[in-house]
């Protein structure tokens, strides 16, 4: 520990090669652009990260990812991926960037998210972490921060995650008090054992904290007060997505934004719809991550900038226009409507591969076009104009 402005904060032991600048910020909101550099690359921000939980984009080639979504980093998931391949597959093959190919920058989550979502496969013991009964095999494993910490060194992403519960909603105050300490115990018990580690392949890494808290005002406060105190390199907002409404999530990540560094990147965990971006855009946000785009395009909803479409309605039987006539994605002008449609109902492969290619172009293409209205100083304008159109259904 160290002291900064008088201020107890963690002083890292090893430093490393990310650095965010901020370029321009909107004189109407906290939205800003800025630039991540890593040892893979630069990521532009706002931006977001399409989720490959097992190392791949679902239903979406690497090279279509680079070349056609241009996605700038992708995330994968430490439970998930220490389950299957394994972690000594990925040792072998010289870390996740080498095994699926992709050399832009990568983030992983810690497993915290399947603490809430694998309740009914989990047992939690604070001074220990988390066991985990597989969802394969049902073999039993501990995840301890320490242990968190070693897997994602294996895996190798350039920016991981502290392990912590992110709590269900509802919950009651009591509980979300008692997670959020668990949580903040656990984050100093990762930061130690990452800095007194060092990464396995060639290039650095990075541990972001995450603030936890319900939807309690103070506890909010409290824990991003202490994950700012940890000083690391970005900071995350996590615990919002997971059934609470939108304008609670809303008021829980204004509070961690007027809290949290400024200087640094801000990652708000799993949210949400393009509409979600936008307005927490507006709040300072950074980085998002949601699997949204994905899963919707699995299923045939599709977002566009005139609003959602559902692939599978009879209105779209005999429409024979291009799929999206404002995208520049080849998809998008290639296909009618009509075979989309078609492609949906005879339960075709190709259709999901549409749907999340359109949708992936689409999630990034909001990101960039917001990156220039905030140059342009006309972000608080455009996002007016634009919520309503992007949120309806057609």
């Amino acid at each position: 520990m160290g002291k900064i402005g008088g201020i107890a904060v963690f002083l890292p032991k090893f430093t490393n090669n990310m650095e965010f600048i901020i370029n321009i910020k909107d004189s109407k909101s906290s939205a800003r652009t800025g630039t991540i550099k890593t040892d893979h690359g630069i990521i532009e921000t706002p931006i977001f990260m399409p989720v490959g939980t097992l190392g791949g984009v679902k239903a979406v080639h690497t090279q279509h990812l680079e070349e056609n979504v241009k996605a700038q980093i992708i995330l994968g998931n430490t439970y998930h991926l220490y389950l299957r391949p394994g972690i000594e597959v990925l040792e072998a093959a010289g870390g996740l960037h080498k095994f699926n190919g992709w050399d832009k920058p990568i983030l992983t989550d810690s497993g915290g998210f399947q603490v809430f979502s694998l309740n009914h496969r989990r047992k939690i013991k604070p001074d220990e972490g988390v066991w985990f009964q597989s969802h394969i095999d049902g073999s039993h494993h501990l995840f301890s921060p320490e242990k968190v910490m070693d897997i994602q060194r294996s895996i190798g992403a350039d920016i991981i995650m502290a392990f912590d519960e992110c709590t269900p909603y509802p919950c009651e105050y009591s509980y979300a008090k008692n997670s959020m300490r668990i949580t903040h115990q656990w984050l100093e018990r990762c930061c130690r054992r990452f800095d007194e580690t060092e990464g396995k392949y060639a290039y650095s890494q990075t541990l972001f904290p995450i603030v936890q808290g319900s939807v309690y005002k103070d506890l909010r406060r409290e824990s991003a007060e202490f994950t700012a105190s940890m000083n690391r390199e970005g900071n995350a907002i996590g615990g919002v997505s997971v059934g609470e409404p939108t304008e609670l999530m809303y008021e829980m990540t204004e509070i961690c934004c007027s809290i949290l560094p400024e200087d640094k990147p801000r990652y708000l965990m799993g949210v949400g719809t393009p509409a979600n971006i936008i307005e927490c855009m507006a709040m300072g946000v950074d980085m998002f991550d949601c699997v949204m785009p994905t899963r919707n395009g699995r299923n045939g909803m599709l977002f566009t900038w005139n609003g959602m479409l559902n692939m599978r309605n009879e209105k779209w039987k005999f429409d024979f226009s291009p799929l999206d006539e404002n995208s520049d994605l080849f998809a998008d002008q290639k296909y009618s409507k009509a075979f989309l449609r078609h492609l949906y109902t005879a339960n075709e492969m190709l259709g999901p591969m549409i749907g999340s290619l359109h949708n992936l172009h689409f999630y990034l293409d909001l990101v960039k076009t917001a990156r220039k209205k905030i140059e342009e100083g006309a972000f608080a304008t455009w996002k007016d104009e634009i919520l309503p159109m992007i949120s309806r259904k057609l």
